[in-house]
């Protein structure tokens, strides 16, 4: 994958001010640092967000956009993680607030659109509120992408059911893009329990004892390439679709 000239940690202010006013969107990738079993490293979530909106970047010429890309937002939402040990959490309301800062430096630069592209769950329900306050109170056109929500069919094609946290789909998505990270002798069935449809599980060691759930054993680094080649088109359609509607 070629790398982008279009990330604002290379750049200067000067090169930033030009980025700004030429790109379509500011874009920002949000991950975790949290726990993923005993095979994969607590940065999953940060590497596939690192990792796909460079994707994203590398595509939008075809569709007619340009994005600056910002420094990938490491931390996150995951309290629910915080019993097994690695993972780095912060409180929903400073994370919701964390975002609406990044947002408002970016509309006091004059950037008037900031696309999120989110790869992890527990940050669905604050970045969903930062970016309803970024409308709202700065009047920054807004769009909050949760990634696996644009692939998620193709990824039930490939791997079934249950290929969620630690699993099928993220052991092969790491497996793609940095292999050495993985401890392919630690790769076994995660055992998970199954989740419950009314009650709150509260912290994820109630599910599952590793820490994941699925079978990473069933990874497959080279089809889920084909799924990040869908999922980024996916995506790329919907941001196209709703930037020229005016949103």
């Amino acid at each position: 994958m070629p790398e982008t000239d279009d990330d604002l940690t290379t750049m200067t202010w000067e090169d930033a001010e030009s980025a700004f006013d030429e790109a379509d969107a500011a874009l920002l990738g949000t991950g975790s640092v949290e726990q993923h079993s005993v095979h994969l490293p607590v940065s999953v979530d940060t590497l596939r967000a690192e990792h796909l909106t460079e994707e994203l970047v590398d595509a939008a010429e075809e569709h007619d956009l340009r994005f600056v890309r910002l420094p990938t937002m490491p931390y996150g939402m995951s309290e629910h993680h915080m019993n097994f040990p690695g993972t780095i959490t912060l409180d929903p309301l400073t994370y919701e607030d964390a975002i609406v800062e990044i947002g408002a430096s970016l509309a006091r630069h004059g950037v008037e659109r900031f696309v999120i592209v989110n790869c992890h769950g527990g940050n669905r329900e604050p970045l969903s509120n930062a970016a309803d306050r970024l409308v709202r109170e700065y009047d920054l056109s807004t769009h909050f992408v949760h990634w696996t929500d644009f692939a998620r069919e193709r990824l039930q094609e490939v791997f079934g059911e249950g290929w969620g946290h630690a699993g099928d789909h993220e052991t092969s998505v790491i497996e793609h893009y940095r292999p050495d990270l993985v401890k392919e002798g630690k790769k076994e069935p995660q055992n998970a329990k199954a989740m419950p449809e009314t009650a709150s599980y509260g912290y994820f060691d109630r599910v599952t004892d590793l820490g994941g759930l699925g079978d990473p054993t069933n990874a497959d680094p080279e089809a889920v390439a084909e799924v990040i080649d869908h999922g980024t088109e996916q995506i790329l359609e919907a941001l196209k679709s709703d930037i020229d509607a005016g949103w």
